[in-house]
């Protein structure tokens, strides 16, 4: 009875990952600025991560948890970088395209 719920929280939480990731990856293509394409990279990267760590609990496998680490960790640098590259356009006054 147990696995049983365990396997329809799975499911369902990946019927989730994946319309979220849809919707990330619709705000990614099509977003109103650079900045919001940059966000949505930064959370397609978390929603990654996510799945990776449901992946793990799917399969009992650990492994696919470093995954998610490394995924989680490249993510951080890459949101460091453009709040970077934000902060130096915003002190020349360049505006988003």
């Amino acid at each position: 009875m147990t696995e049983m719920i365990v396997d329809v929280a799975i499911a369902l939480a990946g019927a989730a990952l994946a319309a979220a990731i849809a919707i990330v990856f619709w705000v990614l293509v099509r977003g109103p600025g650079t900045v919001a394409r940059a966000i949505a990279l930064d959370m397609l990267g978390l929603l990654l991560a996510s799945a990776a760590c449901l992946i793990a609990l799917a399969v009992d496998q650990s492994a696919f948890l470093d995954i998610a680490l490394g995924i989680s960790l490249v993510g951080f640098l890459a949101a460091v970088a453009v709040a970077r590259l934000v902060e130096a356009y915003a002190r020349t006054g360049a505006r988003d395209g």
